[in-house]
């Protein structure tokens, strides 16, 4: 991507047809270029060959698509690929980073982990990408071009805003991302395919559910609030009985759907008395608990709770009425796992001489 140029990727429709208006040309070619760069999904101006050849070099010499194809590749035994995709961030300074983003293959469901910021300035206790600090909110075509210049575009059926950084954290970009990829102008998917999480940032969440079908993920890990604020430091703003009390005010009894993401850490919260707090805090909730296994990570004194009680955890949850699964675990050997994507030198181990994944 050429930073001097502005990106077209995006761009909404009437955004589109102004930038045609400016160079003066007919409105309806806004919509043209919309056809190509979320319909056809091309790569350059020069493509769009139903607008002019004068217009095309007219637009190229202020526009570019906003396109750029990951620049490694990371493969996992189980089919995960794990991408490493350039972001020209604006904050704090202009400058190219690189962003993970997790394509995960499931029979005929393909799911794709897209990020929002390089690093993150949650800090939770247990997340590598939050090690990392916070480098910069990636712009619209940061995140589309993940979905826009991946190789297996065409075989995604859902895409999970749980990459690198906190959707809330940069929601207007996320927003203005989602748009693109529910608009019929856009990519044109159904909102029910899109999931997007957040730890629950004051204010943000709830515009987020008012401007958004998408459906939400609550980041929980821990239902007793100082806990939780050890975990997640980001708990003291916006506590986890806010969240929840927030959340009481919306419908998610029918197609949009609510869940709360929990990672079990042995001896740290996977007890019964966890489990009934639990049960307490979501009561008359329409919800889903995803249990997540823990991926140990360097100088971090935590550790994954062990299988029998996982199941036990979500058993119990269950039996009474939270209805609650275990995640799988996928890419661990990549690092493209839950809590493990990382793009600052020296935080991550490389992979490749585990022989089962690495690079390609």
């Amino acid at each position: 991507m050429d930073n001097a140029k502005k990106q077209l990727l995006g761009l909404s429709l009437d955004e589109l047809r102004e930038v045609a208006r400016q160079l003066g040309m007919p409105a309806f070619t806004g919509g043209q270029m919309a056809k190509w760069i979320y319909g056809q999904h091309v790569r350059s101006i020069d493509e769009m060959t139903n607008i002019s050849k004068q217009n095309r070099q007219r637009l190229a010499e202020e526009y570019e698509i906003g396109c750029a194809d990951p620049v490694d590749a990371q493969y996992s035994a189980d089919g995960t690929i794990k991408y490493l995709f350039p972001a020209n961030t604006q904050q704090p300074t202009p400058n190219t980073h690189f962003v993970e983003t997790v394509f995960i293959p499931d029979d005929d469901r393909a799911t794709l982990c897209v990020s929002c910021q390089v690093g993150c300035k949650m800090n939770c206790l247990f997340c590598q990408t939050g090690k990392q600090g916070f480098q910069g909110n990636l712009t619209v075509a940061d995140i589309l071009n993940q979905i826009h210049s991946l190789p297996e575009r065409d075989r995604l059926t859902n895409i999970v805003f749980m990459g690198q950084g906190e959707p809330m954290d940069n929601l207007d970009a996320v927003l203005r991302a989602t748009e693109a990829l529910t608009a019929d102008w856009g990519f044109a998917w159904s909102p029910r395919r899109i999931t997007v999480s957040s730890v629950g940032v004051k204010g943000k969440l709830k515009r987020f559910i008012e401007e958004s079908e998408c459906h939400v993920a609550i980041s929980l890990h821990s239902p007793i609030t100082e806990q939780r604020s050890m975990l997640m430091p980001a708990n003291r703003a916006m506590p986890i009985e806010d969240v929840v009390e927030l959340l009481r005010q919306y419908d998610f009894a029918h197609q949009r759907r609510l869940s709360f993401e929990y990672i079990v850490f042995g001896g740290v919260n996977d007890s019964t008395t966890h489990a009934r707090e639990l049960i307490r805090l979501l009561k008359g909730l329409d919800c889903r608990i995803n249990l997540i296994r823990f991926h140990q990570i360097p100088n971090v004194d935590l550790h994954g709770a062990d299988e029998d009680t996982m199941q036990r955890f979500r058993d119990y949850l269950t039996q009474h009425g939270i209805f609650t699964t275990i995640r799988a675990s996928r890419g661990q050997d990549i690092y493209a796992a839950c809590g493990l994507l990382n793009t600052k030198r020296g935080l991550t181990p490389d992979p490749s001489p585990k022989g089962e994944g690495g690079k390609k």
